[in-house]
């Protein structure tokens, strides 16, 4: 990636970040803006950055354009640990709670891969089923234990919901040094995902140990994607739109796309953010509907695009 366009990304991002501050109907006086609206964008860009990574590892590790840790029940999983976690009493600040949340991520995106590769041969379509499946599972499984909970869950649906609120100082901390050291790691086998992206026999031949290297960079977008669920709850498809639009500014190469992925998951989510707040003030919408009118369209469009390409 040249520098021109490295900077037009890091202004895309700079724009959003401004968007996100000034967004809202409460004005912009210093007060709003520095205890209400910086700690929600700078969850937002936390949160951003972790889907948009783990959606760039995911579709370079699978060599599928329709993964997603939304899409593969990653996401899922993660917030079905945290619900059972808020209910049992672990806080947020405990390693306990985010231990258990990547358990419930990696879990579920392994179920959803097992699944997929029963036929034998993993496919674009057996992977996406098989991640509907697993998410769908999953979600009418909180919303079992939800209801039954009653009072002591109602504040959890938004959380469910995907909505992006100020967290505690020290969670926001943690799960933005967990994402960034994802990425990091990442980005050093950045040739590894790139030879991974080109099939399991080439990458093979290229030195790669697939299995390895897929388990590898599974465990990084769980982790990824847990550290963003930690702190946002369920927000889908930002991963799977980000590498895609990446691309077209970054090229295919794991080497730019690893960081842009997370620059432009960043942007994307600020957006969406202040975008739920300015459709019906003072009513907020959560950034997870956002993303869900955003995404679904973008998706079908990638089934289309895709079925084509095999005709």
């Amino acid at each position: 990636m040249g520098k021109s366009k490295g900077l037009l990304l890091l202004l895309g991002l700079g724009a959003a970040c401004l968007l996100s501050l000034a967004a809202g109907p409460a004005g912009l006086s210093p007060e709003i803006i520095l205890n209400l609206r910086l700690p929600r964008t700078l969850a937002a860009l936390a949160v951003g950055a972790g889907l948009g990574l783990a959606g760039a590892l995911f579709q370079g590790a699978l060599k599928n354009p329709l993964s997603d840790p939304y899409i593969l029940g990653t996401s899922a999983g993660a917030t079905a640990a945290a619900v059972f976690c808020f209910l049992a009493g672990i806080e947020r600040s405990s390693p306990v709670f985010f231990a258990a949340v990547f358990a419930g991520a990696f879990g579920a995106t392994f179920l959803s891969y097992w699944l997929a590769r029963l036929a034998g041969r993993l496919s674009d379509a057996a992977l996406v089923l098989a991640g509907v499946a697993v998410s769908a599972f999953l979600s009418a499984l909180v919303m079992l234990v939800l209801s039954a909970a009653r009072e002591r869950a109602f504040s959890l649906f938004n959380f469910v919901l995907g909505g992006l609120y100020a967290a505690e100082p020290g969670v926001l901390l943690f799960s933005a040094a967990v994402i960034a050291a994802a990425g990091t790691l990442a980005a050093l086998r950045w040739r590894a995902l790139d030879a991974m992206s080109l099939g399991e026999e080439k990458a093979y031949h290229l030195g790669a140990d697939p299995g390895r290297e897929r388990l590898i960079f599974f465990a990084l977008a769980c982790a990824a994607t847990s550290a963003a669920v930690a702190v946002g709850g369920t927000i889908g498809f930002v991963g799977l739109m980000t590498p895609h639009i990446i691309r077209l500014i970054s090229g295919p190469s794991a080497r730019t796309l690893i960081p842009a992925s997370a620059i432009g998951g960043a942007a994307l989510l600020a957006c969406a953010d202040a975008a739920g707040r300015l459709l019906f003030p003072p009513a907020e919408v959560p950034a997870g509907v956002i993303m869900a009118l955003a995404g679904a369209p973008f998706f079908m469009w990638l089934l289309w695009k895709n079925s084509r390409g095999r005709a």
